[in-house]
């Protein structure tokens, strides 16, 4: 079922379950982070937010819904960027469908009227960081100064349509988000460590982002050749489709289906674009995504080998010892 709630009403469920259960302090030394349930009435779970500094947020979600819920936001102006990663769950914004293992970053400008869907019968876990665009100017040293060119879309006037981009999450992105989830320190120690994942977190987009801009997508060495805006966005959207099935990926032709173009066209755009084929690129980016787990994350080697999509271990083994020329268990 699905449950249509005005964004008013929807504020005011919150507002009434502030009179049953009041907003806490989660960390007695920290009277700016906050925590509040989700009203039992569309599911259960919490919301928190930290107010690291002037300008500089993180928001915590951890949500069960009981019902698809749906509600229509106004057009609106705001200078924050946000940063959204899902670690579980999905929602959709105007067809638009942010889900597990993947990221959206918005710059600052017009949010234009849209409908927001929360999906239901699904744990929903996200990691928000919420910067104001003065203070990622203050990173480049002058908040007046001039943002490198692929990052200049992240703000732009509060009278233009805000940007949007999608991406993958890489291992990075998961094992920062992991340790903020799990942060025991409390006071200052705390609020330094999230501060810096925080930071992380955007370092990590802004990395992405360039690299994309550059025709580098995973910054890896990849060049992109010119092809037509059109093609070139659906054989992005290839590479997407590849890296969020890695347990399950399509076969060629059912790809080019999904995207719109034939075998033959797929083919010949995507070694343009990547300097690969289509599966010659599936491997590299699962040995890379594999190797950056290895190194910074606490996961076995059979949980990444499961990760980028290899359920023979000893297969995996091989393939990542080609290609690195080391054992996937001394990389470290």
């Amino acid at each position: 079922m699905t449950v249509s709630i005005s964004q008013p009403a929807y504020d005011e469920l919150f507002d009434e379950m502030e009179s049953v259960e009041p907003t806490y302090h989660p960390d007695p030394a920290d009277d700016q982070d906050f925590m509040g349930k989700f009203p039992p009435i569309m599911g259960q779970g919490y919301w928190r937010t930290i107010q690291l500094r002037e300008g500089l947020a993180l928001t915590l979600g951890h949500l069960q819904l009981r019902d698809r819920v749906q509600s229509a936001q106004p057009e609106a102006p705001e200078e924050y960027l946000e940063f959204h990663l899902h670690l579980a769950g999905s929602h959709e914004n105007d067809g638009d469908l942010l889900g597990a293992k993947q990221y959206c970053l918005y710059g600052s400008g017009v949010m234009p009227k849209a409908t927001f869907e929360l999906l239901d019968q699904q744990p929903f876990l996200e990691v928000l960081v919420f910067m104001r665009r003065d203070v990622l100017r203050s990173l480049i040293g002058d908040s007046e100064g001039e943002l490198p060119t692929a990052l200049q879309p992240w703000v732009r006037p509060l009278e233009q349509p805000r940007y949007k981009q999608f991406g993958t999450e890489t291992p990075a992105m998961q094992s920062v988000a992991r340790q903020m989830l799990r942060c025991e320190f409390q006071g200052m120690p705390k609020r330094m460590f999230l501060e810096g994942k925080s930071l992380e977190l955007l370092g990590l987009a802004a990395a992405a982002e360039m690299a994309r801009q550059e025709g580098d997508p995973d910054g890896i060495g990849t060049a992109r050749r010119r092809v037509q805006p059109d093609a070139l966005d659906r054989i992005h959207h290839a590479r997407d489709i590849l890296r969020q099935q890695l347990d399950n990926p399509p076969s060629l032709g059912e790809l080019a289906r999904l995207i719109g173009l034939n075998e033959c066209t797929l083919k010949r755009e995507f070694r343009q674009v990547f300097r690969t084929t289509v599966f010659g690129y599936l491997h590299d980016y699962r040995m890379n995504q594999a190797r950056e787990a290895l190194q910074i994350g606490d996961w076995t080697v059979g949980e990444v080998a499961h990760m980028v999509g290899y359920t023979n271990l000893p297969a995996f083994s091989r393939a990542f010892s080609k290609r690195f020329d080391i054992n996937p268990r001394d990389c470290h």
